[in-house]
């Protein structure tokens, strides 16, 4: 690596968005959760396409690695510099740059988080629906292929990015789809891309599918006097072809959690928050067969929250369900994981995991967007003490085995990161070799995003 005459020219093209000040490059060595790794050798700050490619260039010529940067709430350590080299902080370039409203499309630069794109599409009467919860960019969102809690009737990242503009690791810039509903023109490179985490190349315009905001919605919040009761209801929901927006599950120390951060009342059971979307009298037929099935499922407790302000509090409260449970052990960090199984596999997923949590001396509350089979543990532990993070390693490690036992994967919608790398030969095979081929025909100085995704040689 000829590091030193690589950053001397960035410092020298780009000038007060080019930095190597220690405390600025801190705070790109730490992750939402226990995962952290090195820091870069500099950051800088592009405001276009060229200038990605500019950067790109140069540090391919002087194999300097690259590792792109949203908003820094990835779950798994997707964005630390482990090798160094250059932080490309996309927080300048972060523009929605032209909305089609008749095709119901947009194209946005990479750092524009989500609620900044719905404020900006608001007068449009459409939006844009994959909420991972956090105030992630769409950047950040594609490499990761997001989804949250919205996914199970809008779907998740890999079905709303319909095409892409990336930088290779060579400079070289491309463009991925069309704004054409459909195509079969070749290999589908959109879909390479999203998900693959900057490994192989600079994401720096998307293209996003539209949705029209609802007439109507509708949120509840439901008890139920066990996990396994409050699971066979989303079952038994999905199956009925009940067209839910929303549907989400906590458990009891979940509901705990957040009745202390938000101030709510919750009966400490475990609870399904639901919402639905659609005409007047659509919302109000799917609430009424949702109420029935609940009640046979035994529900012990209804609310419903019509008005809008019920409902952001409602969501708000779920927003805020990492936080609040990270208040339930003070100094404690948390060893976050998720996985996701076929729906008829969810109840006993849930319910072992439970049991192991329970077994074990760490707190680990259960949460997750089980209306498409995903739920996450937040184990909080002391990552100093090395017992404890054993413990909560051995957890994550049967949530994992038992996901792929039950034909699910190590992952829903966190990724991989750093922090699952390992699991990846378990689900994946030969197949984890074919996207170290790829990866080396795309990035063959491994310089993009190094140390995740594919086996390290």
């Amino acid at each position: 690596m000829n590091l030193e005459p690589a950053l001397a020219e960035l410092s020298h093209r780009l000038g007060a968005r080019f930095s190597r000040v220690p405390a600025a490059l801190a705070q790109y060595g730490q992750s939402e959760t226990h995962v952290t790794g090195g820091l870069p050798d500099a950051v800088v700050f592009p405001q276009s396409t060229a200038e990605v490619a500019m950067i790109a260039r140069l540090c391919a010529a002087n194999g300097v690695p690259m590792v792109g940067w949203g908003a820094g709430t990835s779950l798994e350590g997707h964005a630390l510099a482990l090798k160094g080299g250059v932080m490309v902080d996309f927080s300048q370039m972060n523009q929605m740059l032209a909305v089609y409203p008749e095709d119901m499309l947009c194209v946005v630069q990479p750092g524009i988080t989500r609620e900044a794109l719905n404020d900006a599409l608001r007068a449009t009467g459409l939006f844009f629906p994959v909420d991972p919860g956090a105030n992630a960019t769409l950047g950040g969102m594609a490499a990761t292929r997001a989804s949250g809690t919205t996914a199970v009737k809008y779907g998740t990242m890999r079905d709303n990015v319909l095409g892409l503009e990336v930088v290779l690791a060579d400079g070289r810039t491309i463009r991925t789809g069309t704004s054409a509903p459909k195509s079969s023109a070749g290999y589908d490179l959109t879909a390479l891309f999203v998900g693959s985490e900057g490994t192989l190349g600079l994401t720096t315009e998307l293209t996003l599918r539209l949705h029209g905001q609802p007439e109507a919605v509708s949120a509840a919040v439901c008890a139920f006097p066990s996990i396994a009761d409050a699971v066979d209801c989303v079952i038994a929901t999905i199956q009925s072809g009940i067209p839910m927006a929303r549907i989400e599950f906590l458990d009891q120390a979940s509901v705990e959690a957040c009745n202390a951060w938000a101030g709510t009342s919750l009966t400490v059971e475990p609870q399904l928050m639901v919402e639905f979307h659609g005409s007047p009298a659509g919302v109000q037929e799917q609430t009424e067969r949702f109420a029935e099935i609940a009640a046979e499922m035994g529900c012990t407790g209804y609310d419903w929250a019509k008005a809008t302000e019920d409902r952001n509090k409602l969501w708000r409260m779920r927003h805020n369900a990492y936080p609040a449970i990270l208040a339930l052990r003070p100094g404690a960090t948390a060893l976050v994981t998720d996985v996701c199984v076929p729906i008829s596999r969810l109840a006993e997923a849930v319910e072992e995991t439970r049991a192991d949590i329970a077994e074990s001396p760490i707190m680990g509350p259960i949460l997750g967007h089980v209306g498409d089979g995903n739920f996450h543990a937040i184990l909080l532990v002391d990552k100093d003490d090395p017992a404890e993070m054993a413990v909560a390693r051995r957890l994550s490690n049967r949530m994992v085995e038992r996901a792929l036992h039950l034909g699910g994967t190590i992952t829903g919608e966190h990724g991989i990161g750093c922090g699952k790398l390992g699991y990846m030969a378990a689900e994946h095979g030969a197949a984890w070799d074919v996207m170290g081929q790829i990866k080396r025909a795309l990035d063959p100085a491994n310089l993009m995003n190094p140390g995740k995704m594919v086996r390290q040689k």
